[in-house]
């Protein structure tokens, strides 16, 4: 059993705010050098619209965006709940990433290389892998050969692949892993799943995680507020389940009378936006902060305060 003073802070909370001091980065650079498969020096944390820590913020909402070494701009985001449009959303967040980094006026050559990774706690599709990737190759459609493009670097003629372009995809399916930790990946993967990480543990940027985010190490208010954190995805996920259920139910209801699809259709919309309602009433109650109702609930910060 997993000694109390060993808790370590969930891998969300821990992107969010721990890991974007410079004295973490060892561990950011750990999680990624196992999941690109490459060793990766960050140099900094950036800052746009999309990675502000805003509530408000539903349409492209990074949870960290970093400059390594290679002057690469990586993309990280986790996602708890299921989202109808994902794989768009992902999409619209890689190319907002390239815009913010190339000024009007300036040659497409400044355009950077982009790498999204989704760490993603719901079922997203059909697979069985825990682990995805997607990149762009131009392949041949007779001859099978991968286009080798010619560009124009510094006066000089360059071969380069379109690979070293264009943005690549990881899509990290935590729930799906099963496996007894035998690979630093098997054991990134534990801890993301389940939040313990092995004593003896040599896995790029676990060890350092073993020091930087043990849950008694922070601040009694910094604890304070990552309970609360991990309460509001609870509830999240509860309401969510309370939802599908009471969707189900007023939807076989009303399908008997109107037709089964529409019924079930307004049913579990209804049955959810009353499941947000009533657990934004009693989180309220409790005097839990706007912004964590917000984010457990989806509601506006408007439509709490008329509650």
């Amino acid at each position: 059993m997993e000694e109390l003073q060993d808790k370590y802070v969930r891998f969300d909370w821990a992107i969010k705010r721990l890991l974007r001091q410079k004295a973490n980065f060892g561990v950011l650079e750990g999680f990624l050098t196992v999941f690109l498969g490459e060793k990766v020096t960050i140099l900094e944390i950036l800052e746009s619209e999309g990675n502000q820590l805003s509530a408000e913020d539903k349409f492209n909402r990074v949870d960290i965006k970093a400059r390594n070494s290679k002057d690469e701009i990586i993309i990280i985001e986790i996602q708890n709940t299921r989202e109808l449009y994902y794989l768009e959303r992902i999409l619209y967040g890689v190319a907002k990433a390239i815009t913010e980094h190339i000024s009007l006026g300036e040659t497409y050559y400044k355009v950077k290389k982009i790498y999204s990774i989704s760490i993603l706690y719901f079922d997203i599709g059909k697979g069985s892998d825990y682990l995805y990737h997607g990149q762009n190759h131009f392949v041949g459609v007779h001859t099978g050969d991968r286009l080798q493009v010619n560009v124009k670097e510094r006066d000089a003629i360059v071969p380069r692949m379109p690979a070293e372009i264009f943005p690549e995809y990881i899509l990290i399916r935590v729930n799906e892993f099963d496996k007894v930790a035998a690979t630093p990946l098997e054991e990134w993967m534990k801890y993301l799943k389940y939040g313990t990480i092995c004593p003896d543990t040599t896995a790029p940027g676990l060890s350092e995680a073993r020091e930087k985010l043990k849950y008694f190490s922070m601040p009694p208010k910094e604890r304070m507020a990552y309970d609360e954190h991990l309460s509001a995805v609870m509830i999240q996920n509860d309401v969510l389940d309370s939802a599908k259920l009471e969707g189900k139910m007023e939807g076989r209801e009303e399908g008997r009378e109107e037709g089964r699809a529409e019924g079930r259709a307004e049913g579990r919309e209804e049955g959810r936006a009353e499941a947000y309602l009533t657990v934004a009433r009693n989180m309220k109650q409790l005097e839990t902060p706007i912004d964590i109702i917000v984010k457990a609930t989806g509601l506006t910060p408007e439509e709490i305060d008329a509650l």
